[in-house]
């Protein structure tokens, strides 16, 4: 599946959630967080820029009269006289924060794809937080039935595993469990924008010959786990159609705070639909000067006919 790299590309997205159109302009790293549990510590700016990037007594002197000469914070200092990068001092805030993210996704094994993990401050990123505010508020409310959110589009190359695989993220940054589900069994793709081994997964799940435990926690990432698709299988509609995949989910539901479902495209047959309803929610995303409007208003009309309940549609203008 091709799909848009996040830095190259400025794509407009449109949101349409409840009747409201709000729209927003995307532009378009070793672990940095902290791990799951771990107690949130007041720790200063200068005392973890330090440990950071090793900064000798010398270094720290030289910063600490430069900030009492020009009457600045630690972390200006520190990038003036190239001690530390802005992106250091970023960090250092988001650790003050428990806000945890990749400043270097090469290191980490996470694609720069995943903008909200190694950009989580850019206007892209920002625009994934908008998004999932808005779900927040509409079918995945605390109030509402216990939903996961399948993820839709009309072809391949609409943006829909990159949107699924951010919007994933932005939902661990809030310090709850989040789970990633790779249930494209026709194009999987997850498992590498995340850096990790596809491994056991949920094909493996539903033909009986794995447990739920199958997913993983994606390192750079505390609170996110990732289920791969598995072991490509012949038949992926027959297995979603099986009555273990609503037990499934029903129980990945009980053991994780949001759910996120990545599904093939529905030019490759029912399975989207199919998960879609599985599920309980959909997004369905489309691509500007691309996408067919008779594709995506059938895709549409396909997922209401269904017992999902569409959160929302979206366009990717690149």
């Amino acid at each position: 599946m091709t799909l848009p790299h996040s830095r190259p590309m400025r794509p407009t997205m449109t949101v349409l959630e409840g009747g409201q159109d709000a729209r927003a302009e995307i532009p378009g790293d070793a672990p940095r967080g902290p791990a799951p549990g771990e107690q949130l510590v007041d720790r200063s700016i200068g005392d973890l820029i330090r440990e950071l990037r090793k900064l000798d007594a010398r270094q720290i002197e030289l910063i600490l009269q430069h900030q009492r000469q020009h009457g600045v914070r630690f972390g200006e200092a520190a990038v003036a006289l190239k001690l530390a990068s802005r992106e250091d001092v970023l960090w250092a805030l988001s650790r003050q924060f428990h806000y945890p993210y990749a400043v270097d996704g090469g290191l980490s094994g996470l694609s720069h794809e995943l903008v909200t993990a190694t950009d989580p401050f850019s206007d892209a990123a920002e625009v994934f937080r908008d998004v999932r505010s808005q779900l927040l508020m509409g079918v995945l409310a605390p109030d509402q039935p216990r939903r996961a959110l399948a993820v839709l589009s009309p072809d391949v190359g609409d943006g829909k595993t990159y949107f699924a695989a951010n919007l994933a993220v932005v939902f661990s940054q809030l310090g709850e469990s989040t789970l990633l589900i790779d249930a494209d069994m026709r194009t999987p793709r997850q498992h590498l924008l995340f850096g990790l081994q596809p491994g056991t997964g949920l094909s493996n799940i539903l033909a009986g010959r794995a447990s739920t435990d199958a997913a993983v926690p994606v390192p750079a990432l505390p609170g996110l786990h990732l289920l791969t698709v598995g072991t490509l299988p012949p038949n992926p509609l027959e297995l979603m159609q099986r009555a273990s995949f609503s037990f499934t989910m029903q129980e990945l539901l009980t053991r994780y705070d949001h759910v996120i479902v990545d599904t093939p495209a529905a030019t490759h047959g029912a399975d989207s639909r199919v998960l879609a309803a599985r599920c309980g929610a959909a997004l369905v995303i489309g691509r500007r000067n691309r996408t067919r409007m008779d594709a995506m208003q059938a895709l549409v009309q396909q997922v209401g006919r269904s017992h999902a309940k569409l959160a929302g549609v979206m366009l990717n203008a690149h």
